[in-house]
């Protein structure tokens, strides 16, 4: 069995003919801005992948999602961070309760349509709360009217809907958080420049903008209250199936130098086989979680299982990225700006939340005992 043939079967399951096509696009092509990736994502099949099957989508189990997450971050790694971003929107969308069978309503929306689901949830600001919206709502009957921006936010200009986090104040005064999905088109929300490193450029991480824009009520789901910063049901299952598919992705981008490394040849078997070996490790270690959410495993310490994985995978990534590039050699990185491009990406998984510094006293409280907190 060749490395990644597993994750490529998978891939080709679930969005038939995208391995190849990405395949034939140069690396540079792909990381850009305006990438063709996405499109191809989506004439693929790409955005029903986590749909159930009963809403017209392809009913991935996670483990087959984190295959296939790892397939694509090998390809392209903008890709493989802009499609974690709409995978798990789209599956915490699966475990919310919106009322009345309006779930299932918009899901099969998204299948039909092959729709692009944004993530507009809290991150990326210094010394902020993680839980803590960008985004507040006023009540206008029964609708809300957001304002806010989000940056930086995959998906920005490819998107056909945006979830987010929001602070609503209710009708007691008291402020609690809500999940609103708004079209891309709506009046008031706009796309402005924000990313500006070269790496993962193809992602479309810039800013979003709201004024002033209404929501539905049917499109808004109110969170449970929380206490001490810990996450209620919705967001536990928002962070187990983001750390998991983003972590495969970033996963996926050090395999691309591995396989560089294995097709050169050039390395000491010994050497070829150990970065192989560390690669197939991380991979177990996110399919045994996967596994673990496939077989019904949720909440708190679900969570905490799936980070610690996050966390080791980051390092193996570390690792995998500095010796790669070490046996790949200087002409390699000279000769061709996949390697150096490749090895920036690979960095990305440690800048995603929560952070490993900031969940490090909130680690050791949960193995001492007390509840887990994100904050």
């Amino acid at each position: 069995m060749q490395f990644l043939e597993t994750e490529r079967a998978v891939l080709q399951q679930f969005m038939p003919g995208l391995d190849d096509g990405l395949a034939r696009i140069p690396l540079a092509e792909l990381e850009s801005p305006g990438s063709p990736g996405l499109a191809m994502l989506k004439a693929a099949g790409g955005p029903g992948m986590l749909i159930p099957t009963a809403q017209g989508g392809n009913g991935a189990t996670a483990l087959e999602a984190t295959r296939a997450q790892r397939a694509i971050g090998a390809r392209s790694p903008s890709l493989g961070v802009a499609s974690t971003m709409h995978h798990f929107s789209v599956a915490s969308l699966a475990e919310a309760s919106l009322g009345d069978g309006w779930e299932w309503m918009l899901l099969e929306g998204i299948a039909d349509g092959q729709l692009l689901v944004a993530s507009g949830f809290a991150e990326g600001r210094s010394a902020a709360a993680i839980l803590s919206p960008t985004l507040r709502a006023v009540r206008r009957g029964d609708d809300l009217v957001v304002t806010g921006s989000k940056k930086p936010c995959s998906l920005s200009r490819s998107m056909d809907l945006l979830t987010a986090s929001v602070a609503v104040t209710d009708d007691d005064g008291h402020e609690r958080m809500a999940v609103a999905v708004i079209p891309a088109d709506s009046p008031g929300l706009e796309v402005r420049p924000f990313w500006n490193s070269f790496a993962l450029a193809g992602a479309e991480s810039d800013e979003v903008i709201l004024k002033d824009v209404e929501v539905p009520r049917r499109l808004v789901v109110m969170t449970d209250s929380t206490e001490n910063q810990r996450p209620d049901k919705l967001q536990t299952s928002g962070f187990i199936w983001f750390e998991l598919l983003a972590a495969a992705s970033y996963l996926g981008a050090a395999s691309a130098l591995v396989e560089g490394v294995l097709s050169a040849g050039r390395a000491a078997s010994v050497e070829r086989a150990a970065l192989a070996t560390e690669a197939e490790a991380a991979m177990a270690m996110l399919e045994g979680v996967a596994r673990a959410k496939d077989a019904g495993e949720q909440g708190e310490e679900m969570l905490a299982k799936v980070l610690c994985v996050r966390y080791a995978v980051q390092d193996a990534i570390g690792r995998i990225n500095r010796r790669a590039v070490e046996l790949l050699g200087g002409m390699s990185f000279i000769g061709s700006g996949d390697a150096a491009y490749l090895s920036a990406a690979c960095a990305g998984l440690m800048f995603h939340p929560p952070s490993r510094t900031h969940m490090s006293d909130q680690l050791c409280d949960y193995f001492a005992g007390r509840p887990l907190r994100i904050g």
